[in-house]
């Protein structure tokens, strides 16, 4: 179903810089949202710090998107990112900061004292699988309860999760009350939905949805990659692992010096080295050098438009992913 967009009193994108984010928003657009509306949050995975998990590029693509559309553009972050979590000892998980009409505000970091060290695990569950939980999810509830903006006042919030992708998002409602939603509370009313518009979508049908609009895919999947967000994601695969070695070592030897410090792998039965040793880099990076460098590359990006699409290297891919 496709709700009552003009119903709606802010339509908020979730983009992360991957095909789907983008797909919905193209989508909405050619649904007839109210582009008066509309708004793009970014959640950004290294907490604005140094890049550890994320690609470089990432946010620029993000940037360029938001400008090319005349969008507003939120960006939200847990305070240290992942890596601070990834090393939580005996202390709270991180506050979370979030972009908002009204300047940058702060939430959080008061709970109960904990500990992690290790990465997050591969696993169907976000208590296991920390890193979409803490990075992401919580983030994003934060920045919609910590608005006063969205109170007495309908919110669409809009991901891009399809059923294709797994089992488990397959059984995903495409439509449903957003978790922070208190519409029939005694106070502090705040009426949010949830939709995933591309639930149901194929992957041929995202790349086509991107080629229709001649927008450019982020630069990760023109090299091979196949899936954003993190260029080191736990679900990465032997493909994957080999050109991140190749790509940038050092970020690589960093992994390999925390799963060897936390005495625990990202796979559980597998190290990264052995991981990497099983898989050949992408051909298309290996092609294109000077792409896959730009790939790490924070430099602004001018416009996601192209007048010449063409389908990545990266599409079709099995580049692991949730489950």
């Amino acid at each position: 179903m496709t709700p009552d967009l003009t119903s709606y009193d802010s339509i908020i994108v979730a983009v992360s810089g991957g095909k789907d984010g983008t797909a919905c928003l193209l989508a909405l657009l050619e649904a007839g949202a109210p582009k008066d509306r509309l708004e793009l949050w970014h959640h950004e995975v290294d907490g604005q710090g140094p890049s550890f998990m994320d690609w470089p590029s990432t946010s620029p693509y993000v940037s360029a998107l938001a400008a090319d559309f005349g969008l507003p553009l939120y960006r939200a972050w847990r305070e240290g990112g992942f890596e601070r979590e990834m090393l939580r000892k005996d202390a709270p998980t991180a506050p979370v900061l979030f972009e908002s009409p009204e300047g940058l505000i702060r939430a959080g970091g008061q709970g109960p004292n904990g500990t992690r060290l290790r990465f997050p695990q591969v696993s169907a569950s976000l208590t296991t699988r920390w890193c979409s939980s803490v990075t992401k999810i919580d983030v994003a509830d934060r920045a919609l309860r910590g608005q006063e903006r969205f109170l007495n006042r309908r919110t669409l919030f809009v991901t891009g999760e399809r059923a294709e992708e797994s089992p488990s998002r397959a059984r995903y409602a495409a439509f449903e009350p957003h978790r922070t939603d208190t519409r029939h509370g005694t106070r502090r009313r705040r009426h949010v939905d949830h939709w995933r518009p591309v639930h149901q979508w194929s992957e041929a049908q995202v790349w086509d949805s991107l080629k229709r609009w001649n927008v450019m895919p982020a630069l990760p999947y023109r090299i091979g990659f196949s899936r954003l967000s993190c260029a080191t994601c736990i679900f990465g695969d032997a493909r994957q692992f080999a050109t991140i070695r190749w790509l940038d070592p050092a970020r690589f030897e960093r992994l390999v010096q925390y799963e060897q410090q936390f005495g625990c792998t990202i796979k559980r039965t597998v190290s990264l080295e052995q991981i990497a040793e099983q898989g050949r880099p992408y051909a298309a990076a290996l092609a294109a050098p000077e792409l896959a460098r730009a790939c790490l590359s924070a430099r602004p990006i001018p416009t996601v438009f192209t007048p010449a699409w063409e389908t990545p290297a990266g599409a079709f891919g099995q580049g692991g992913g949730p489950t």
